[in-house]
């Protein structure tokens, strides 16, 4: 993509809103009828993309292995503890065909829901699953040569990986698809890359959907990826991705990719062709609540940082306010989505829900919405409208001692940014849990010989100080636990 300038993405549950949908209309909601009022108010919140998780065809296979696989069962009570079959359709990533099933609206309403975002300078992002296929797939009958097989010894010895399946030809034995490090997926097939028939076929898939979408989330992406592949089934392919997202964009020249990656090996895929990687060692470093390891992580280059998938919470983590103190859970947010990067949110993350739903699960718990978040998110989506938040002049900025022995200094995460206009802002996270004091030093040379104005966008908070004080030694921060500036710096000579 040519700009990638700090966007804004929404991930919506596609199923469990046209569920919630449904019950207000009293008929079963499509893709069409998903307000033409809710697209405004995400155009105005300043969302560049929004993508809508499970559209795709799943098949009755899947559906019977969520309902009667019993430790999945136990997750889905305890999100709703009224659990009925028919919350549990299946997850959404065992895909039978990339259409949109008749009971959402089919092809034809995800066109229209395409048309409707764009109008309002909105794109579409839909799933890919390179991984793997559901079990009733029908490649299962016509091209058994896609997937990985499996003998009678594995089965015997494997049975948490292998599965006999039954087929009008004769029956097959075949991998469940999976990742190395755990059992198989048991609603799924594992594909099989060391083909190159298969790797074909699923690029043909990716150029289908390249004429549904703008860009789509590849599930578990690094799992194509020659050496994790050879790893999990002791046979290497040739590079997938290249390929691919080359005849992607070959159809659709700004197809945008973003990868669901582990593993450190997010810089692998961005050499790969993809847009965006996710983030999760920066989630991970803020939820263990210290800042030296989030502002180490954060000394990557810009060009890499630029690309990476900041977010609190999506449909595979727990809710943000779930894991998160509501301080932390406003200052680890202020860091987030403060910093370069694609700015992820997630359905419910504004309003402060704590149930994680499951992509097996058709419907939500109901929960009441915590006011003082979405204050927060109201304010915090303001600033990041502003121009200054799209820029490319992004600086880590160092905090020193504020005195001898006081090492509080090491709590701090400060940065800055510069729009091509002049404006400036200074961002500053005291990620700890007790008052911390530093001075942090600014980039800004020009406020020699000025007054400098520090307007806080996030609280009535105003500082007046000399610029040649504040070149000389740093602006001084006293600020108490989890708290957070976001600093407007206005320069009179």
């Amino acid at each position: 993509m040519s700009n990638l300038r700090n966007l804004l993405l929404y991930q919506i549950n596609t199923r469990v809103w046209l569920t919630s949908l449904s019950e207000t209309l009293g008929r079963a909601a499509t893709l069409d009828d998903i307000p033409d009022a809710e697209l405004d108010r995400l155009a105005e919140l300043g969302f560049d993309w929004v993508w809508f998780l499970s559209v795709w065809q799943t098949g009755l296979a899947g559906q019977r292995v969520s309902r009667a696989n019993a430790g999945w069962r136990v997750e889905f009570q305890e999100t709703l503890p009224d659990l009925r079959d028919d919350d549990i359709a299946g997850s959404g990533f065992a895909i039978t065909a990339y259409s949109v099933p008749a009971d959402l609206g089919g092809d034809a309403a995800l066109a229209r829901l395409r048309g409707r975002l764009a109008k309002r300078a909105m794109k579409l992002m839909l799933d890919f699953v390179p991984n793997h296929m559901a079990l009733d797939h029908p490649w299962v009958e016509d091209h058994p040569e896609y997937f990985v097989s499996g003998t009678e010894e594995l089965l015997a010895r494997e049975p948490q990986n292998y599965i006999r399946i039954k087929r009008k030809k004769d029956d097959l034995i075949l991998a469940y698809g999976r990742d190395p490090y755990f059992s198989g997926w048991p609603d799924t097939l594992q594909l099989d890359y060391s083909n190159t028939a298969t790797q074909e076929a699923m690029i043909g898939e990716l150029e289908k959907i390249a004429g549904q979408c703008d860009g789509v989330r590849c599930d578990m992406a690094m799992l194509a990826l020659p050496e994790v592949f050879e790893q999990t089934w002791g046979r290497k392919p040739a590079p997938f991705w290249p390929r691919a997202v080359q005849r992607a964009r070959e159809r659709t020249a700004d197809f945008c990719f973003m990868a669901e990656v582990y593993w450190d090996l997010e810089w692998t895929l961005q050499q790969q062709g993809f847009d965006f990687t996710y983030d999760k060692r920066l989630y991970d470093r803020l939820r263990e609540s210290h800042a030296r390891p989030v502002r180490e992580h954060l000394h990557a280059q810009f060009d890499y940082q630029i690309k990476l998938a900041r977010f609190l919470e999506n449909h595979d983590e727990p809710r943000a306010s779930a894991v998160f103190d509501p301080r932390v859970h406003r200052a680890a947010a202020v860091i987030v989505y403060s910093i370069p990067g694609l700015r992820f949110f997630h359905q419910g993350q504004f309003e402060g829900r704590k149930v994680r739903i499951s992509p097996h699960l058709v419907r939500g718990a109901e929960e009441f919405p915590d006011k003082e978040i979405e204050e927060f998110y109201d304010q915090l989506l303001a600033i990041l409208r502003k121009p200054i938040m799209k820029s490319r002049e992004w600086q880590q900025l160092i905090c020193h001692q504020a005195w001898s022995e006081n090492e509080t200094w090491d709590s701090f995460i400060a940065h800055s940014w510069r729009a091509s206009g002049g404006e400036r802002m200074l961002v500053a996270v005291n990620y700890a849990p007790h008052s911390s004091q530093c001075y942090v030093c600014l980039p800004f040379p020009e406020i020699k010989n000025c007054t400098v104005r520090l307007e806080d966008l996030l609280s009535s908070a105003c500082f007046i100080r000399s610029g040649d004080k504040l070149l000389e030694r740093g602006l001084y921060l006293d600020m108490g636990a989890w708290s957070y500036h976001i600093l407007i710096l206005e320069v009179t000579p």
